[in-house]
């Protein structure tokens, strides 16, 4: 006897961005919401609105189990938010995408995946408390 099984799946397909809702970032000139959301984040991914390097670092994070803030950046207040980076870091050079881990620099796209091929990454983030595996 020959049968047909039928199997139906449904797949959520909202993509990264979509399910990562950006911070929204309020200042009044001084940066506080900016250190603030840094030290308030176990992992936060810091870039321009619309950057793919942005979209692989918070795809690699979600597919590792972390749910890393994001604060998505307009044109506009670009430099002011990566001046008041700079200013969290002690004055060393901040490019985008920016990765805090722990309410420290961490890196960019570069520094996560080579941590991460590296086997370095997961311990990191289980010792901030973004993994609890």
């Amino acid at each position: 006897m020959q049968g047909t099984i039928s199997c139906m799946r449904n797949y959520d397909m909202t993509t990264v961005g979509e399910s990562l809702r950006p911070l929204t970032l309020q200042t009044q000139g001084n940066g506080e919401s900016v250190r603030t959301v840094v030290e308030e984040s176990a992992v936060i991914v810091i870039g321009r609105r619309g950057c793919c390097m942005c979209l692989v670092v918070k795809r690699l994070l979600l597919g590792l189990g972390v749910n890393p803030a994001v604060l998505e950046i307009d044109e506009e207040r670009e430099e002011e938010v990566l001046s008041e980076l700079e200013r969290i870091g002690g004055g060393d050079t901040v490019k985008l995408p920016a990765v805090y881990v722990g309410g420290r620099l961490f890196g960019g796209l570069d520094r996560v995946m080579a941590t991460h091929i590296s086997g370095e990454l997961v311990p990191i983030l289980k010792e901030v408390g973004a993994l609890w595996l």
